[in-house]
């Protein structure tokens, strides 16, 4: 099961940066995680200061 951004996201943009392999783009109003290409890592929600991705 992929993570997921939740409505909580400030749009900081630590995750997108973070994450290997570009899974996590900018939506319209919050950052987005494409559930074809995560992978599972993790690396995003450790990144996010608000707590918003979780599974």
């Amino acid at each position: 099961m992929a993570y997921v951004i939740s409505s909580d996201c400030i749009s900081c943009g630590l995750c997108e940066t973070e994450c290997p392999v570009s899974a996590i783009s900018k939506g319209n109003s919050q950052y987005e995680i494409g559930t074809d290409t995560c992978i599972d890592c993790a690396l995003c929600e450790s990144q996010c200061p608000v707590s918003a991705i979780s599974k």
